[in-house]
């Protein structure tokens, strides 16, 4: 008398071509999702830098500049922040700029005492021409031109310079060459002026060929738009 006999409900090799199936399907979702993730991820913008730093020993003729060459869209400042570096003779500084905020958080003051927007304050460096909606070259900035206030585009200068206007005032370099003078609206130690804004304290021993690293971050991704070495000018 024969048993009779017993077959399994899915052979293994079948159960391996299944597990393999499975297998296929799940990376292929996972993968999908992934490149969902990627595709809707903030992309950098393109954009071209001049950066210009120069030192003449005078208030006229020192001055930090970013001239926007182009850029493939418009970009607001308040995606923006600036950080510059350099180090001479034991003294290493630098300055972190970040948007202006709407109130005395700026680093940019003449007078020290009370808060007026525009009047003595400004949040550097400020901005002209294009994509800048109200500006003026000197006098009371306006708070279209503060740094976190504009947008730049082709064509876009952004400025800092050293505080002075004449010697009734006093300002950088109005008694000594590459040296501050007190004055009647600025004092040194607490008055902070364009320079010291954008490349921080003690940035006049800074002479031409030295060199400041200059790093444009564009926030939303920390993706770096200018970052290299600039050789100071006279």
């Amino acid at each position: 008398m024969s048993k009779p006999r017993k077959d399994s409900a899915v052979s293994p090799v079948v159960g391996v071509l299944l597990m393999l199936v499975v297998t296929i399907i799940i990376a292929a979702v996972v993968s999908g999702f992934a490149g969902g993730l990627a595709g809707g991820a903030k992309k950098a913008p393109d954009a071209s830098f001049d950066v210009k730093i120069s030192n003449s020993g005078i208030w006229g003729g020192s001055q930090f500049q970013i001239n926007v060459l182009g850029v493939s869209e418009p970009i607001s400042t308040k995606d923006l922040k600036i950080i510059t570096s350099w180090s001479k003779n034991g003294i290493s500084n630098g300055a972190t700029i970040v948007p202006w905020a709407g109130d005395e958080n700026t680093n940019v003051h003449y007078k020290t005492t009370g808060f007026v927007a525009g009047d003595g304050y400004y949040q550097a460096p400020l901005g002209y021409g294009a994509g800048v909606e109200d500006w003026v070259s000197s006098g009371t900035f306006k708070q279209d031109q503060f740094f976190g206030n504009y947008t730049i585009t082709s064509g876009t200068s952004m400025k800092s310079g050293a505080y002075g206007y004449t010697s009734a005032y006093g300002g950088y370099g109005m008694t000594n060459r590459y040296e501050y003078a007190s004055g009647s609206t600025y004092v040194v130690g607490t008055s902070i002026d364009g320079m010291q804004a954008v490349l921080g304290a003690n940035w006049n021993i800074l002479r031409p060929g030295d060199k400041v690293r200059v790093s444009i971050i564009y926030t939303p991704t920390g993706t770096a738009l200018f970052d290299r070495d600039v050789q100071v000018a006279g």
